[in-house]
């Protein structure tokens, strides 16, 4: 299904029909889109770089924002507020997802994705997020947390097994948090242990994303408890796994349609060639794919930041009259249009400058900690802002701006609390500056 982006340009997402000429099966398509200026950046000279605006874009990278906005109004929009309803994801929404190549960014062509940098898989999680946040975050665990897991510590056979089923139609999932093992996540209690094909595993789950639609789990557990946390393993496990159930769909206060669930582990069986990575390595693991995580969920509360603002915006400009003129033509409610609108801003800068940062190869843990503590105060902020402003009309359920406010809480929660992002920028600025 071909986007156009508002330049004109006719974008191609190969849809699950789409046969390469190189001969791949349907489900084992191409997503060739934006590969031409948006390679990954891993190995960047920053030195001979030109510096430019943080959140400038590439012309492929601007493409993209156009064209996966065309598409979030045009196929997301109508089903948003049924879905938050229904507190379900259509099913239609997650295959054109993957139709239109937005759980495949970072995968490289060879596997049947669309080989782009880590900044279009931000700019898509954004865009996703200012018309549905809970769209926006199975976008964003698959993309920065599954496929990375992937990339980055899968081996050749896994790449191969995994990366072209995570590209088409494979939705992923992350599961590291248990009942007992938030914020203090490596003092997890599910346990691994060695059979002679390989490993069993026993225990629970709690808050794992995009469950009910995952069929690919990436799940922690501690082969060796002795070691505390050095025994963290990371495997893989396939919804179908004898001993695998999901016990319980959480309801929650915000992003509904976003599938919350418990998962318990009764002797699954694993097998070996499963593994991800190396034995005890699995703390190393989650800690570096969170980091890159947390940048993403900064980039879905600019996202969820930006709709509800624009939301307001337009109709406080254009429809909402009280003395005789429209409310946004008082100078106390520009004020705040403003100075929501600015502080947005200064949130995007956060998340984009991490993003840029990454991609660099440089140090960006304290970015990304940032970017998502201050996106996440943002995003509070301006949505409940956004209610306000429209009046009545914003505290029913007929529009956006509540499920917004509602949906936004999340932001200081999930993938490391805002107090968890604290500790991490003080403890850089304590080392930095300890005499």
């Amino acid at each position: 299904m071909p986007l156009t982006a508002a330049t004109g340009q006719s974008i191609h997402l190969p849809s699950s029909t789409d046969v390469s000429s190189a001969g791949t099966t349907p489900k084992e398509f191409r997503a060739r889109t934006f590969v031409a200026s948006a390679r990954r950046r891993n190995d960047v000279d920053t030195d001979s770089l030109t510096p430019t605006p943080i959140t400038h874009f590439s012309e492929t990278e601007t493409m993209l924002a156009e064209s996966i906005s065309k598409w979030a109004n045009e196929a997301v929009a109508p089903k948003v507020r049924q879905m938050d309803e229904e507190e379900k994801m259509d099913p239609e929404v997650v295959e054109q997802m993957f139709e239109q190549g937005l759980m495949a960014f970072e995968i490289p062509e060879e596997y049947g994705g669309a080989g782009m940098n880590f900044t279009s898989a931000i700019v898509g999680i954004e865009e996703l997020a200012r018309v549905d946040p809970s769209v926006s975050v199975m976008c964003d665990v698959h993309n920065t947390l599954v496929v990375t897991s992937i990339l980055k510590y899968g081996s050749e056979k896994l790449k191969k097994e995994w990366l072209p089923k995570l590209a088409t139609n494979t939705v992923g999932s992350f599961c590291l948090s248990e009942p007992a093992s938030g914020s203090d996540a490596f003092a997890l209690k599910t346990k691994a242990e060695k059979t002679e094909n390989g490993y069993k595993i026993n225990g629970s789950k709690m808050w794992i994303t995009n469950s009910l639609e995952a069929d690919f789990f990436l799940v922690f557990a501690n082969l060796n408890p002795e070691a505390g946390y050095k025994g963290i393993t990371a495997f893989i496990v396939t919804k179908d796994t004898k001993g695998f159930s999901i016990a319980k769909k959480e309801k929650k206060l915000g992003i509904r349609a976003s599938s919350t669930c418990v998962i318990n582990f009764d002797d699954v069986e694993v097998p070996k060639e499963n593994l991800l990575g190396q034995e005890g390595q699995g703390y190393k693991y989650a800690i570096s794919l969170l980091n890159e995580g947390r940048i993403g969920i900064g980039a879905q509360m600019t996202g969820l930041a930006l709709g509800a603002w624009e939301n307001a915006a337009k109709y406080v400009w254009n429809d909402r009259k009280q003395f005789g003129q429209l409310v946004g033509e008082f100078q106390g409610m520009q004020h705040q249009l403003a100075q929501a609108y600015t502080e947005i801003c200064a949130a995007r800068a956060l998340v984009y400058n991490a993003a840029r940062k990454k991609e660099a190869g440089e140090d960006f843990v304290t970015d990304a900690a940032m970017a998502k503590l201050y996106a996440s105060q943002v995003a509070g902020k301006v949505s409940s802002l956004a209610v306000e402003w429209m009046g009545g009309m914003g505290f029913v359920r007929e529009g956006i701006a509540e499920k917004m406010f509602r949906d936004s809480k999340i932001g200081a929660i999930y993938e490391g609390t805002s107090n968890i992002q604290l500790t991490t920028i003080a403890k850089t600025l304590q080392k930095k500056y300890t005499q």
